[in-house]
């Protein structure tokens, strides 16, 4: 298909674009390859609603046109806005709270200790979204420990898709969205905030606990451990079994023994990987 048989003005079925089935069952296949994420088989609609707009920007005449389109190498970018389109990236400050509340008693006051000792401390904030999670652990850390900056802790913040990772990075996010924070966390986060302002970026303190980088799952993975905490939740509900097993599997291998996985509280794991971890609390795992 030439280049100028795809751009023609985008058709309208009814009023409404149209993903045929055979094409959502390739796009989806695309999806499932490239990032281990299924889509329903009913889900068209989503699609839909999550790509037409690009399709429009790129003057392509339909779904078809526009699967033929990503396919292509030269058009690599416009993969990644269709996978970055079709991540879920629903998150927030101190989402599901008690498990900042669990790592503060059961392991961070061993983690001082360590790190007074000359030991490295790695935390990783797996498929962190636009970085509520990372931030809310960073918060959570210097709020029990306000000279951490002095000792060899990091905390690690990847995802899959490229523009949340941009709003993780420069850690700037509508002040709404700080609602429901608790009073002596929300102090901290803005601190360095000019009042009355729509907008807050996070404060240095909290920045410099955090490295971000992209992270595809099914790619081989940017980094060795050992790691004291992971925090990788709502995150594999989004894939099939097999997938599951190799993510859960080799977050386990990159953990410390003792160290803790908190995960969503629609996850299990599976049970081929339940003699490696116990449960201790909600959702919350140690490594044996």
């Amino acid at each position: 298909m030439t280049e100028a048989l795809q751009r023609q003005p985008f058709p309208q079925s009814g009023g409404a674009p149209v993903c045929p089935p055979a094409v959502y069952a390739q796009i989806a296949q695309i999806l499932h390859g490239r990032t281990g994420i299924s889509l329903p088989d009913d889900n068209a609609s989503l699609v839909v609603s999550r790509l037409v707009k690009h399709l429009r920007q790129l003057h392509l005449p339909s779904f078809q046109a526009y699967l033929d389109w990503i396919r292509q190498p030269e058009h690599m970018n416009d993969l990644k806005v269709m996978i970055s389109a079709l991540t879920t990236n629903t998150t927030r400050f101190f989402r599901e709270p008690y498990h900042f509340d669990i790592f503060a008693r059961d392991l961070l006051p061993g983690l001082q200790r360590r790190a007074r000792a000359g030991e490295r401390i790695r935390l990783w904030s797996a498929g962190c979204s636009s970085g509520e999670e990372p931030y809310s652990l960073a918060a959570t850390l210097l709020h029990h420990w306000p000279d951490v900056h002095d000792f060899d802790v990091r905390i690690l913040a990847t995802d899959i898709c490229e523009p949340a990772l941009q709003i993780a990075q420069t850690g700037e996010y509508v002040v709404e969205r700080l609602e429901g924070v608790p009073d002596h966390f929300r102090a901290l986060m803005l601190s360095e905030g000019v009042p009355g302002a729509d907008t807050v970026i996070m404060p240095k303190v909290l920045r410099d606990l955090i490295t971000v980088r992209y992270m595809n799952f099914m790619d081989p993975w940017p980094t060795r451990g050992p790691f004291q905490a992971i925090f990788c939740r709502n995150v594999a509900i989004y894939m099939d079994d097999k997938v599951q097993l190799d993510v859960w599997s080799g977050l386990i291998d990159l953990m410390e023994r003792g160290g803790l996985l908190f995960i969503g509280h629609s996850e299990r794991i599976p049970p081929t990987q339940a003699d490696r971890v116990s449960l201790i609390d909600r959702t919350t795992f140690r490594k044996t």
